[in-house]
């Protein structure tokens, strides 16, 4: 792919999927496989010079994005955005793979412009465990009580501290608004929990995940899902549910009636 001549700084988006099973995360560390390594890689190849990339939402090792956004400046503009999409995903690897590529406004930031995320989770209750969708799932096998598990879910809702619910973090807020927290029924033994907020602290999702599954299991009482926030202890809300589940569904720059786009 050849840029066009026209020199400068250039802002552009970049939208993205992967399964994250054999990623260590985003983030690039050395000597490691990490989606923004692999991504950065394979633009510097095909742009012919090092592209720094900031991405919406930083993913633990396993999980997965169906629509990660990064942020780029290059010093050249791209001449033909579609053939520049078919160019990088010749370069990356298969369980990666890039959507758009366009122009976006000087200053813009995938992270720092973006107004909300939202995740998916997805839980197997069938005692059948499903080897096309081990990746993408955490299989518990056992009953749950939905009902209960949202009321817990309606309770981690608005505005809380959330330092019982994610990885510490020193000198940081962990004080997050939530706007949607529910569970829904895919189907026989299948779950899926939907979260949507303005941010999200490290391992929050899987947390509240964890959390909602013990009271799924009768284990726990969503009654106390409020003391569990007030407790601001890692150790009160319990069990992290695993990376396998957990997909970044989608990134919005405007509200959510504004910019959710169709499943």
């Amino acid at each position: 792919m050849a840029p066009a001549q026209e020199t400068g700084a250039f802002t552009y988006r970049l939208d993205l999927a992967y399964e994250g099973t054999d990623f260590r995360g985003f983030a690039r560390q050395p000597e490691v496989r990490t989606v923004q390594g692999e991504l950065e890689k394979a633009l510097s190849v095909m742009l012919r010079e090092n592209v720094p990339t900031t991405c919406a939402g930083r993913t633990d090792a396993g999980v997965h994005a169906r629509r990660q956004v990064v942020s780029m400046t290059l010093s050249r503009r791209i001449a033909e955005e579609a053939t520049a999409v078919w160019s990088l995903n010749r370069l990356l690897p298969s369980d990666m793979a890039v959507h758009r590529i366009s122009a976006a406004e000087e200053g813009w930031s995938a992270r720092f412009s973006a107004c909300w995320r939202a995740y998916r989770y997805q839980v197997r209750t069938d005692p059948r465990a499903d080897p096309l969708t081990r990746r993408l799932v955490w299989h518990l096998g056992v009953p749950l009580d939905v009902d209960a598990m949202n009321r817990a879910a309606a309770l981690l809702a608005g505005t809380h501290d959330f330092a019982s619910f994610c990885r510490a973090a020193e000198g940081r807020s962990t004080v997050r608004e939530v706007r949607e927290a529910q569970w829904r029924t895919e189907g026989a033994g299948h779950l899926t929990f939907e979260v949507l907020a303005s941010s999200f602290c490290q391992q929050m999702v899987r947390s509240m995940v964890g959390w909602c599954v013990e009271v799924g299991r009768g284990r726990r009482e969503a009654s106390e899902t409020p003391g569990v926030l007030a407790a601001r202890n890692r150790q009160a809300a319990g069990q992290v549910a695993p990376p396998q589940g957990l997909i970044l569904w989608e990134v919005g720059y405007g509200t959510p009636g504004e910019s959710r786009q169709g499943d």
